[in-house]
């Protein structure tokens, strides 16, 4: 049987190649162990081989004779043209690896972590490929500090905030023992396999953190925007929205009224004078300390008999499993990018993923279990545990993706150091999380309390799409944004730093959250319109999810111009 477009084939096969070359980190998280043992080269030359291979990998696809292309086919070729592009203008930025000290420190310590994050290799195998990777990253942080000349503050102290958590995980502190030790108990292997490479990556990781507070830290480049053009690139090549900038703020402005102004009209609902004061009540609302790890399966076992109830969608056959967060992890993870629910792997798999929840241990001080308790509340566990991550949100998306025909739907949002594997998959990841909350309120699974805070985290998600866009234009200062969300979006001090710094690394990062929701809520309701009694719900959200992670208005391009009356339906 003639293989469709095996010239796009060929150049497909190529481009992965590429990008497993050199982000090899990024590859063992999508599943692909050839480099494990291997770190990425941000010096000089290492840049410049992967600025070469990325121009010729874009010349040779616009050069490719014409062929037949599975629709499939076709969608790789944008999103895979556009990540080019897009990798083209950061590698030459600030803010890529030449510019940003936290980008390597995130694959520095990620690339020991990520490799026992996962189980789908042999244990000796990923024994020595961690070997590897420690013996490689003192070569690594002082290519960081000889490529580096300036960078934002908020990018150092995010830096110095990961050396922190690399000297957790690879040395001990007084009594404690370090992360590897305890993974090495806990995994049962001789911890001195590791020890001469982790004494050397700590001594690197130790230099480093002194060198970035004593010298980088003063160089601070003050603005983080990457300038209208690049915003355009990443919005355009990333994402493959239509509009203008001016339009997209404005829309966001726009739902941030609306949903301020239901949250004060309504907080009486509740007994409350403010909204505030009505959903803090949601934090009396928690299970004991013996009943906190079962709640989670509960809320999860509720919610997938809501979405069988009402035939919402298929549910996937792979298990997820609540589990502490494991202890060797413990000291390092709250100075790190580390995710309660990291997306399994695009590849390789293990049967069951397991979710890592926060941990309340018995020995914890009464006070400390109750803030935890507090923290991590009845709604927190549903919302954000169960709804967004575990269950039908990021989950069930995953499982979708893992099988679509677009190889590059497959891994682009798979979970990596710092960010998803690429952008492009970002509208549908995280667009698809957030309907899967209105859905669920939507079909009574959400108590009225709950769903009158879910506006609040619209207020929060319409913020982001502001400060992103706003920020990189240069029209919001770093204090301005975090001015911004404190007081329109409240959040707290260290919330707002946090989310600005994310939000100047990651241009076009933060507007994917609202711009993919009512991306998928737009499109839901023009179908609804146009099939009348036709429309079944499962059957959009099946369709919808088969075309894996990625941009939602592609998917909704595919999705109308394959309707019966698609007269007016977009042309590619």
């Amino acid at each position: 049987m003639t293989t469709t477009a095996p010239l796009f084939d060929a150049w497909l096969d190529d481009f992965f190649r590429s990008y497993h070359r050199h982000r090899p980190v990024n590859a063992t998280f999508i599943g692909e162990h050839d480099h494990d043992g291997r770190l990425p080269d941000v010096s000089p030359e290492g840049v410049g081989d992967a600025l070469m291979d990325a121009k010729h990998l874009l010349r040779r696809l616009e050069e490719l004779p014409p062929e037949f292309r599975s629709p499939a086919q076709e969608m790789d070729a944008r999103l895979a043209g556009g990540f080019l592009r897009t990798q083209l203008w950061e590698y030459g930025s600030g803010h890529g690896v030449r510019g940003n000290p936290a980008l390597v420190t995130g694959e520095a310590v990620f690339g020991v972590m990520g490799l026992f994050l996962n189980a789908a290799t042999p244990l000796a195998h990923r024994v020595e490929a961690a070997r590897e990777r420690l013996d490689g990253i003192p070569l690594l942080l002082q290519q960081l500090r000889k490529g580096i000349r300036e960078a934002p503050a908020s990018w150092t102290r995010r830096a110095i905030r990961e050396c922190d958590g690399a000297l957790a995980l690879l040395a001990g502190s007084g009594a404690e023992a370090s992360g590897l030790d305890l993974l090495a108990h806990a995994e049962g292997f001789d911890p001195a396999v590791l020890t001469k490479g982790a004494d050397g990556a700590a001594r690197a990781f130790s230099d480093l953190r002194a060198w970035l507070e004593s010298d980088l830290l003063a160089k601070d480049r003050g603005s983080v925007a990457c300038g209208e053009e690049a915003l355009e690139l990443h919005i355009r090549h990333a994402h493959f929205l239509g509009g203008t900038v001016d339009d997209a703020v404005a829309y966001a402005r726009e739902q941030i009224a609306q949903a301020r102004s239901y949250l004060e009209e309504h907080a009486g609902d509740f007994g409350a004078v403010t909204p505030e004061e009505a959903m803090a009540a949601l934090s009396t609302l928690h299970p004991t300390a013996d009943g906190y790890l079962p709640r989670y399966q509960d809320m999860w076992d509720r919610v997938w008999a809501l979405s069988e109830e009402h035939c919402l969608l298929t549910w996937p056959d792979f298990p997820i499993r609540y589990v502490p967060r494991p202890r060797w992890t413990r000291r390092a993870a709250p100075h790190l990018y580390f995710l309660f629910y990291r997306s399994p792997a695009a590849v390789a798999r293990p049967p069951v993923h397991d979710y890592l929840v926060m941990p309340i241990d018995a020995d914890l001080p009464a006070d400390e279990q109750r803030a935890l308790l507090q923290a991590n509340n009845d709604s927190v566990i549903k919302l954000n545990h169960v709804v967004h991550h575990g269950g039908i949100g990021h989950h069930v998306q995953n499982w979708h993706a893992f099988r679509a025909p677009s190889r590059v739907g497959r891994m682009a949002a798979v979970d990596c150091a710092s960010r998803i594997a690429m952008l492009c998959g970002g509208t549908m990841a995280e667009g698809w999380a957030c309907y899967a909350t209105d859905l669920v309120a939507e079909f009574g699974g959400l108590t009225p309390l709950e769903a009158y805070a879910e506006r609040h985290g619209r207020v929060r998600m319409a913020c982001r799409a502001v400060v992103d866009l706003e920020l990189h234009r240069g029209r919001m200062s770093q204090e301005e944004a975090e001015a911004f969300y404190r007081e329109v979006a409240g959040m707290s001090v260290a919330a707002a730093q946090g989310e600005v710094t994310k939000n100047g690394m990651f241009p076009a990062g933060a507007v994917m959250y609202l711009a993919g929701t009512d991306g998928i809520h737009d499109l839901r309701r023009r179908l609804s319109e146009l099939q009348g009694p036709a429309f079944d719900l499962r059957d959009f959200h099946n369709t919808f999810l088969s075309h894996g992670s990625v941009p939602v208005a592609l998917v909704a391009e595919s999705m109308l111009r394959k309707r019966p009356d698609a007269d007016d339906a977009p042309s590619q």
